[in-house]
Formats: C-alpha cells, structure tokens, sequence
C-alpha cells in the first residue's frame, strides 16, 4: 500500500511539473508575506507636495513644491536610541576580542545572544563578567590576550581598565549599483569587445569597502557649544542605563550608513539560520521619504501634528526644540528626551519634529528639487575623503532641540558634513516595502 502511494506521489508531481505543455511558471514555489519588521511601521506608497507648506523664512531657496510619488517602506517607529545604537558597538567589541582570543579559550566562556529567538540563534557573544572573575583558572591567560583591547597604562584616567575605543573599527560592504548601470560598464562586461575588459572591469569592482569607528563622538556635546557646561553629558549621556531610551547622537552620516548594513546582516543571519526568506536591506531614508513618513498623511500641513501652531489647544508645545528666545524648559524637555516622548503623528511616529535632527541618505543640493525625479526622488554622492567639503553635505530633517520652529516644519531641509557627528543629529532606519501594497498579498 505504502508503495503505491509513492508511486501515485510521483505520476501527479510529474503530471503537474509537466503541465500540459502549458506556460505554468514554476511550480511549488512557497507563499510569501512581508513580514514587519520589529519596531517599524508601515507606511503606504502615495503621492504628495513635497516642499515647503508655509514661508521660507530665512529666503534661502532650497526647496519648492513640487509633486512626487513615494513607493511604501517601513520605517522605525522612533530614532534609533543609545541602547539599540549600544547593541551595534558591543557586536564590534566582541568580534574584535573572538579574533584576538581565537582557540585559546573554551565555549564555557561565551554566552549565547539573548533575544525571543534565543534557540535558533546562536552567535555568541563575550560574557566579559565570566572572564574577568577573580579566581578563574584562566583569568590572567585572558586578561593578557584581550590587554590590546584597552588603553595602555599612561592613558588610564586613576588607573582604570577601560575599552580603547579607538580600535572599534567595523568593515562593511555595499555594492555601487548606480555605477554598475552605467552603460559604460555594462558594454565593458557584456559588449562585443567585454573579452578586452576581461580584468581591468568586473563586478568586483561595484563592491565597495570602507572602515569606520563605530564608536559615538561622546566630546559632541562640548565641542558643539562655546562657553557651555556639557561635561556631564559627556561624561554619560550613551553609556549610563538613565540615558538608554533617549536618541542617539554623536553618530555621523557614514557610522548611521553602517550600522544599516550592520543591521541588515544581524536581521538576514537570522532569517538564513531558520530557512527564512531575506527582505530587503535597512538603510537610511531618502529626503522624500522621511518627509512623507513626517507629513503623516497630512498633505499640507507645516508639522507632523498638522498645523499651522506648534502649541496645542491647551497652549502645550508639541515637540522638543528652542521656544521662544531660549526657554529650553518650556517644552517639556531641555537637552534630548526619551525617543517615544510626545504624541505620534498619524502615521504612529515619534519625534519627527524635534528632539534631534535626522539623517538621511540624499547628499545636499540647492537645486536637488529642480534636477531629481518625481519618482521616489533620490541624489546620491559618494564623497571622498579628499574631495571638497560642499561635496560632503547630506541632508539632515526635523529640527533638533536646540533649534528654533523653523527647522521643525517638514518641507524644511538643512545639512552637515557627512563625516561630522553633533549632540543634535541621529537617525532613524527605514526597509522598501516588498511589494507593491499590504492590500495585494489579501
């Protein structure tokens, strides 16, 4: 019985593999759903005014209504805080102390990553508080190896052991597809004469490569203000438990760009230990994007809240920034605050007026309005290190709580220099929607 089974098993797959001679597509691919992403919400694909909704006030010119039209992603429900920021930092901690220690100490000094996934996903990292307890066998035999890893003993501020976080150096990888598509290589690789290009022009050469401290720039906080007592938040602000749920900052655009890719590969390592699906990649939000995600559905309107005041009815401000002439109080806040403080827009989304400025992918033109596509628009520049520094300007969104209204309104668009970080500016991440519509895959 068993046996005639199997064999009516295999006369229906093939009859279905077959198909009648019919163009069926192939045949048991599995059903796939988007999944959403933790801590991201869904944002639909639309259209809007992209601009300014109210005045220029200062005249300067760099930006005007125009009309676009935004595919749907999902983007963080919040800027990315200390803690989460604090997860990417020790994963290069502990890489860079398994590649010093190597086979020179046993599985019983590694823990497992604790998180809902805890039994399928296995990468280890260091459990520091095992290694360094007095008593151990091993104690000194690791305390030696891992000694690199913290300042030598002229740097120690009264004799404490601290991380040398200068060498917290993360290598990460993107491919250069916009170089890619040019017509130029494609016929290189592919043309009638690709065979002459053979070595000199090959894909690996869309592979890009940078190295980057991962590290916050904690001294932001003193060298963004002349003639300021900001000591203690140096001092604390990223690594003190108080300051977990609060935005982080000190982070320029290039360590934003790679902790997204770091993310990419926590998320895709998973999904690849379970036999899952990948999604697309994280990254930073275009302009277009994040001023879409900001609007929240309301087209016109100045502010995430709607508008045209940025005081309630009750006469509350409804985001953190600089009221009035300086009264940093007033709003509630005085520096940073929590990254879930204030009510959402409609979209659910915190903060996306004040607290602290936002990065975002696009580099900074005057013009980019008049020259970019309608069509999820998008300028990109790759600046080197040794090109000129207008060349360095990324767009930053939001305001921030040192700024005045202004900068809070959405179609308000600033910049800093990709490799600056300030006690003002985080980020938040953002994943294109596979699909067209959550509504398709009913």
């Amino acid at each position: 019985m068993k046996k005639i089974l199997i064999i009516l098993a295999l006369v229906i797959l093939y009859s279905c593999n077959k198909g009648n001679g019919e163009l069926i597509g192939v045949q048991g691919r599995q059903e796939w759903y988007q999944p959403d992403p933790f801590g991201m919400l869904f944002i639909p694909m639309g259209s809007y005014n992209m601009g300014p909704s109210d005045q220029d006030v200062p005249y300067a010119l760099t930006a005007q209504s125009k009309t676009v039209s935004v595919q749907a992603f999902y983007i963080d429900q919040t800027e990315i805080s200390n803690n989460e920021y604090r997860q990417f930092v020790y994963h290069v901690r502990d890489s860079i102390a398994r590649k010093i220690l190597g086979e020179e100490i046993d599985e019983e000094y590694y823990l497992l990553l604790m998180n809902e996934w805890e039994e399928e996903y296995d990468v280890p990292i260091i459990n520091w508080y095992a290694k360094l307890k007095y008593g151990d066998p091993k104690q000194p035999e690791i305390r030696e190896a891992l000694e690199p890893m913290y300042y030598n003993m002229g740097e120690r501020y009264m004799g404490r052991r601290q991380f040398d976080t200068r060498k917290f150096n993360y290598t990460y990888y993107w491919i250069d597809y916009r170089r890619a598509a040019k017509r130029s290589s494609r016929d290189a690789l592919n043309g009638p004469e690709g065979a002459k290009h053979a070595f000199s022009m090959d894909r690996s050469q869309f592979i890009m490569r940078d190295v980057i401290n991962v590290y916050p720039d904690t001294l932001a906080w003193i060298h963004d203000f002349t003639y300021s007592f900001n000591e203690p938040m140096t001092q604390n602000y990223f690594w003190h438990p108080a300051y977990d749920d609060y935005p982080v900052v000190g982070v320029s655009w290039k360590q934003a760009t790679a902790f997204s890719i770091w993310r990419t590969r926590l998320l895709h390592a998973y999904l690849a230990d379970i036999g899952g699906t990948v999604t697309n990649d994280f990254r930073l939000p275009t302009e277009s994007e994040w001023e879409y995600a900001a609007r929240g559905g309301l087209d016109l309107s100045p502010y995430p809240w709607g508008g045209p005041y940025i005081r309630n009815a009750r006469g509350c401000f409804l985001g953190n920034f600089k009221p009035m002439r300086g009264n940093y109080i007033d709003d509630g806040g005085f520096h940073t605050v929590k990254i879930n403080s204030y009510n959402p827009n409609d979209y659910g989304l915190y903060c996306m007026a004040g607290n602290v400025a936002e990065w975002t992918s696009n580099a900074f033109d005057e013009s980019a309005y008049n020259f970019a596509h309608d069509l999820n628009p998008d300028y990109m520049y790759d600046a080197k290190d040794d090109e000129p520094e207008v060349l360095k300007r990324k767009v930053i969104r939001g305001g921030s709580w040192k700024d005045i209204g202004y900068y809070l309104q959405t179609g308000t668009r600033t910049y800093e220099y990709q490799d600056t970080a300030k006690s003002y500016i985080g980020f938040r991440c953002v994943m294109t929607y596979l699909g067209r519509a959550k509504d398709d895959n009913l």
